[in-house]
């Protein structure tokens, strides 16, 4: 689900925090070293994501953050906030050529470069598998 979240809204925030969940407290933010992974250079996305990046004349990139159930990946595009929200049931990760990852929601994905030399971003994308193998159906609804 792709949103503008530029301006303050109760009914966008919901939407954020049924989808892909509350965000982490501080003492759980610690327990996983970080929830917000570093800049990351966008190569390409989905025709909607796509549109949005050419009109941006500013080098394209983008952020994500790790909620308990699932990622929100952040871009801005001139003056405008956008967010990509996957849940872990519906996010696939694709590791291209070495230094490329794409993230998948149905229809909706984006590619990112990752230079092979920075592993502070694998060792992200590592963290988000691992707390996507980590959630179950059943913890899902405890959430």
């Amino acid at each position: 689900m792709l949103l503008n979240t530029s301006y303050k809204n109760l009914e966008i925030t919901q939407r954020i925090n049924e989808e892909v969940g509350k965000p982490f407290i501080l003492s759980q933010r610690k327990k996983l070293n970080g929830i917000l992974s570093p800049k990351l250079y966008i190569i390409s996305g989905s025709i909607k994501i796509q549109n949005l990046l050419t009109i941006n004349t500013n080098t394209n990139i983008c952020r994500i953050e790790l909620r308990p159930r699932g990622i929100i990946i952040e871009f801005r595009i001139l003056l405008e906030t956008y967010a990509l929200l996957i849940p872990f049931y519906k996010l696939t990760i694709y590791k291209g050529k070495s230094d490329e990852y794409s993230f998948y929601r149905d229809t909706n994905f984006i590619k990112i470069k990752a230079s092979q030399t920075d592993t502070i971003i694998h060792d992200f994308i590592k963290k988000i598998k691992n707390q996507k193998n980590d959630i179950s159906p059943t913890t899902i609804e405890d959430l």
